[in-house]
């Protein structure tokens, strides 16, 4: 059973996943593994659905997050939908299997004080990882992308005469969005820097100390030390940023569909959520502001 796993994740490994996907379906698919072996099933033509809805009750008795079952269930979707292509299965037992109900959480995106605050220039413009980190996180900001997106961008995706980034989203799926002015003006002070820090034939936009790409979890590491250093009491990650440009933009236009083609949502559903934070937004404001509203 594990090696038709392992089939489906070097097929998805060949349409370019990104990795850290890959990670997550192979340690959602160990964990079913792991439960099949308990219940002594070792091959995949004798599950059923019934066998699906057991597994995902074990799971949720033991505290595992309705969301992350949701993902689990997912995974075995997409590799019981590779095993069926393969004829190694009749049919994908895990099709009408649902997962509980989770509750849809407001994503907190950071007001634009903070992001000013955040995004400031480097104090120490001649270090090379400082200029970068400060083009990095403009460029995550100003456009909105995904820290897969960020880590998987090379110098070609870069258009700054028309202040234009190509970018390659979930499902392989190409993208073209705008670069603002100030993320343009740190891009320029970090590209002739790259040029002496990356090795030979180094594609990637953004590199490390060692020339070579800047990894997600680098990623990671670099902006919680740029929150530390500039005073921000709390944990910042890049989708915060991206939850940022999301929330400032609606804000300020209120174009869903816009928002929609610049995240790169397939479905404008997911961009949804977006209202209900503006929404609660303008709630916070008129409970703050409003003379009837006000709490004694």
């Amino acid at each position: 059973m594990k090696e038709g796993v392992e089939r489906w994740l070097r097929s998805l490994r060949a349409r370019r996943c990104a990795a850290h996907t890959l990670d997550g379906y192979r340690r959602d698919l160990t964990r079913f593994l792991d439960w099949c072996e308990r219940q002594r099933i070792r091959d995949w033509r004798t599950i059923d659905a019934a066998d699906i809805r057991r597994f995902a009750a074990e799971e949720h008795r033991r505290g595992t997050h309705p969301r992350s079952i949701q993902r689990r269930l997912s995974a075995l979707r997409g590799c019981f939908d590779h095993l069926l292509r393969e004829g190694e299965v009749t049919a994908n037992p895990a099709r009408g299997v649902r997962a509980p109900r989770a509750g849809r959480s407001l994503p907190r995106a950071l007001d634009v004080d903070r992001m000013a605050q955040l995004l400031a220039p480097p104090r120490d413009a001649s270090s090379p990882l400082d200029v970068r980190d400060h083009a990095l996180f403009e460029l995550c900001y100003s456009s909105g992308l995904r820290l897969s997106e960020l880590a998987g961008l090379d110098v070609e995706d870069l258009d700054l005469a028309a202040a234009l980034v190509t970018v390659t989203g979930k499902g392989d799926r190409q993208r073209r969005v705008p670069v603002g002015r100030h993320a343009r003006a740190a891009l320029e002070a970090w590209l002739p820097l790259r040029e002496t820090l990356s090795a030979p034939g180094e594609t990637a936009l953004f590199v490390g100390r060692q020339g070579r790409r800047l990894g997600p979890r680098g990623i990671q590491k670099r902006l919680e030390r740029l929150a530390r250093l500039r005073g921000l009491d709390e944990h910042v990650h890049p989708h915060r940023l991206r939850h940022a440009f999301a929330t400032h933009l609606l804000e300020s236009s209120g174009d869903l569909r816009a928002v929609q083609e610049l995240l790169g949502h397939a479905d404008v559903s997911t961009t949804q959520i977006y209202t209900r934070l503006d929404f609660q937004h303008l709630a916070q404001v008129y409970d703050r502001t409003h003379p009837r509203a006000r709490k004694k």
